[in-house]
């Protein structure tokens, strides 16, 4: 949890807010990067190519958001395949990101 948390709080650092969306439209766009590297570990992608299959998917997110995949990336990797395939990563991330 504490890992978590220190990801949650690299990513908003790391986001930097130009246009400024509102917290809810934040964690948004950061729940679907969490929830495309998911997507890409239980498809059996390497750790190191995450970007770039993510890139390939053509994101709807705005660009800026893609700073924050190598901060997900070891989170997800992190875990065993089977909580990846069976946990709401995305979900969890939202709402932890919104108690911020």
């Amino acid at each position: 949890m504490i890992r978590v948390l220190s990801v949650v709080l690299s990513v908003a650092v790391a986001v930097p807010a130009f246009a400024a969306p509102s917290k809810s439209e934040d964690c948004g766009y950061q729940s679907e990067v969490v929830a495309a590297v998911q997507a890409a570990r239980v498809a059996r992608v390497g750790e190191r190519k995450v970007p770039d299959h993510v890139a390939e998917t053509t994101p709807e997110w705005p660009d800026k958001y893609n700073a924050v995949i190598p901060l997900v990336a070891p989170w997800v990797y992190g875990m065993k395949m089977r909580e990846v395939k069976s946990a709401d990563l995305a979900a969890a991330w939202n709402e932890m990101c919104l108690s911020q």
